[in-house]
């Protein structure tokens, strides 16, 4: 059986590219990283319970140095947004570079591959999609396509385990639709920036209006409750 290496953040987008990873016939092993982000909690939680769903591995790497930079993700200063603000693109901009955490997911992508070289595992899947690679350029098919470019020099074994980004085509409304097609978890996944030991988004951060305006949008039920 194949298998993948599954960047799982428990977040929407991820947990749909590991049910799709699933689908597609892959055995998963997912990561979960700890860099001192503020919904670690819940996140974690999530991660957890979609890995038990897809019948997956889980593990959780811990990287203290990452909570000593700079980012509204680690400090809690997370910016509110309204909905009008989701597709203008200067303030999604300002927005992105609030909640920016420094080489995250290079830093995220490049543990996995050693991960999924030392295991032989096929591929790595992340769930970087369309509409957050407007204002987050690692969350591109540049970034995809260079970071692959990059495992030809950085992996020794000659089949490599590229990255796979099945989302990266769509926007957060279809993921939703292709999530509930495939009967992916998506009422376990933590999408807000914030914390809530009641296990409840706050409703207007930029991740949680992004949430809401795609299911809406999908017409599928979001179980998630918000405080908002």
């Amino acid at each position: 059986m194949k298998k993948a290496i599954i960047v799982l953040s428990g977040g929407l987008d991820s947990c749909v590219a590991a049910s799709y990873a699933k689908n597609e016939g892959y055995k998963l092993h997912t990561l979960f990283f700890d860099y001192g982000q503020k919904a670690l909690e819940q996140e974690k939680i999530a991660a957890k319970e979609i890995s038990e769903f897809l019948d997956a591995k889980f593990d959780i790497i811990t990287l203290e140095w990452m909570k000593n930079l700079k980012s509204g993700l680690i400090s809690g200063n997370i910016p509110k947004v309204k909905f009008s603000d989701l597709d203008d693109k200067e303030k999604s901009a300002q927005s992105a570079s609030l909640v920016w955490v420094p080489a995250r997911n290079l830093v995220f992508c490049s543990i996995a591959t050693g991960i999924a070289e030392s295991e032989n595992a096929d591929a790595i899947f992340t769930g970087f999609d369309k509409e957050e690679a407007a204002t987050f350029p690692d969350n591109s098919n540049d970034f995809v396509k260079n970071f692959n470019n990059l495992l030809n020099f950085a992996v020794l074994q000659k089949k490599k385990p590229y990255l796979i980004a099945p989302l990266i085509a769509l926007n957060k409304t279809e993921i939703v639709k292709l999530g509930e097609k495939i009967k992916a978890p998506m009422h376990v996944s933590w999408s807000c920036y914030k914390s809530d030991s009641n296990n409840v988004h706050c409703g207007e951060c930029e991740s949680c209006l992004r949430r809401k305006r795609a299911f809406k949008m999908a017409n599928v039920k979001d179980m998630t409750k918000y405080l908002i």
